[in-house]
């Protein structure tokens, strides 16, 4: 039975769509990155001593260069050049106002030996290592507390050398966590754009405290078995923007973090203001995944147009009693997969604590999440939904799914509140109530959306299908 609008039903929803508090205002973070910005000093690695030929560590000459760089800091910035050739090296610090500029033909290595990876302390959010408790490896291109850090070139090739990293983690002879291949940390004013990441022997990139981070024009590789090599990993972070990538890892493509546990909500940097677009990528786990350290809360995340194939999940949020924290106002559009386990997945038992000391009793808060305009082929199933008995995930809202599912249960939802409008195969019980009208204010749409839809002839055509002359 279809139901008759008034006039005055119209003008209540076009005030929904044009004055809605809970819209987020701007897009700013997103603006393209400069990484051509010219620096007035500039230096080549090759005049500190290093040998491109893949055998001669060049460790040295990397700090060498960065340290005679740091007296331009206060002069405009500086430019570090990497030739054509293969450059081994272990960890090395970066500085502000810097860039890093890779040729066509430039691969840094990173060294197979651990000793030329310092070992430093854990990350204040997490307490502990990731993988052991204490400390941890130091990346192989690192930086803290700086301003104004570009990493870019022609495509040139950042190679972490893994594999060796992979084994000592299958064998359990590892000491401390494993090394990224990139960390920033308390850093503002971050670009990384037109490169190649390899086999980074942990997370790939990985921005922590960091705000107004442009991660654009990267390809991220690493083999689909090897273990926890994550793409792009924001953690506590603000205002990043993530387009126009390649990845293919053995871990999550993306995946958004603030804390673990005690330490995260003691730390209390969420991470917010993310905008993804234009990705592409598969992985034995997530395409975009949020958690499963997320204690210091993430919110006012924008995914838009992604490709997902031979992948086991496309969107997942991972979450746990003892985290705390919330995951809120996420917004995820036009997403395509092919050959992928389960489109959607939210999993509220997820477990892994870094000590004893959690409070089980901490409950996460996961409302207003929005996922639209979704297609699939060869997907088994459309979604795993699993909230927390006594703390259910509110407001989820699905609208504009297609997925051809081989799965005859293709729905699997538990403590789960929410709307849906448009999804095929049927939506599970929880989520039958329609979005539009009498839902719409509860579900959550980023600006962008809603400028997009809220002149009058928008509207009123997306209402002519609910409307009874």
């Amino acid at each position: 039975m279809r139901r008759s609008f008034t006039l005055v039903d119209v003008l209540l929803l076009l005030a929904l769509f044009i004055d809605a508090p809970w819209t987020v205002r701007g897009n700013s973070h997103c603006q393209r990155g400069n990484p051509a910005v010219i620096r007035p000093h500039s230096v080549a690695i090759t005049e500190f001593g290093a040998v491109g030929d893949g055998v001669t560590l060049n460790t040295k000459a990397f700090q060498n260069a960065i340290f005679y760089l740091n007296s331009f800091a206060d002069k405009g910035g500086a430019k570090l050049f990497v030739p054509t050739g293969r450059w081994l090296t272990g960890s090395f610090d970066l500085i502000s106002h810097l860039t890093l500029w890779l040729d066509k033909d430039a691969i840094i290595l990173g060294s197979t030996n651990s000793d030329d990876w310092p070992v430093i302390d854990s990350l204040p959010s997490y307490g502990r290592g990731r993988e052991l408790p204490g400390r941890r490896h130091k990346s192989l291109i690192y930086g803290r507390n700086l301003s104004d850090v570009i990493i870019t070139g022609d495509n040139g090739t950042i190679d972490g050398q893994g594999s060796i990293w992979w084994n000592w983690f299958r064998n359990e002879t590892l000491d401390y966590t494993r090394p990224h291949l990139v960390e920033l940390m308390n850093t503002t004013g971050v670009v990384i754009s037109n490169l190649t990441f390899l086999n980074s022997p942990f997370w790939t990139i990985h921005p922590v405290y960091c705000s107004q981070v442009i991660v654009q024009n990267v390809t991220i590789l690493a083999p689909l078995d090897s273990p926890n090599t994550d793409g792009i990993d924001p953690d506590s972070s603000d205002d990043v923007c993530i387009e126009d990538c390649y990845i293919s890892t053995g871990d999550d493509i993306i995946a958004i973090k603030s804390g673990w546990d005690e330490y995260g909500m003691s730390y209390g940097r969420p991470s917010k203001n993310i905008t993804i677009r234009r990705l592409v990528g598969q992985t034995t786990s997530a395409g975009i995944a949020i958690g499963s350290e997320m204690s210091g809360g993430v919110s006012e995340v924008h995914a838009e147009n992604l490709r997902f194939y031979n992948s086991t999940t496309g969107i997942r949020i991972k979450t746990s009693p003892g985290r705390g924290g919330y995951v809120r106002n996420i917004y995820i559009s036009n997403m395509s997969l092919t050959d992928v386990k389960t489109a959607i997945r939210f999993t509220g038992q997820y477990g892994e604590h870094p000590d004893e000391s959690y409070d089980p009793k901490a409950l996460p808060l996961i409302e207003r999440i929005t996922i639209d305009d979704v297609t699939g082929q060869n997907v088994k199933y459309a979604g795993l939904l699993e909230g927390l008995e006594g703390d259910t995930f509110l407001d989820i809202c699905l609208s504009n799914i297609n997925l051809s599912v081989t799965s005859k249960s293709p729905w699997n939802c538990s403590y789960i509140q929410g709307y849906s409008e448009a999804v095929s195969p049927e939506i599970c019980e929880p989520l039958r109530e329609t979005i539009i009208p009498d839902h719409y204010s509860g579900c959550y749409y980023p600006s962008h959306h809603l400028q997009s839809s809220s002149n009058e002839t928008d509207v009123l055509d997306c209402l002519g299908k609910f409307m009874v002359a």
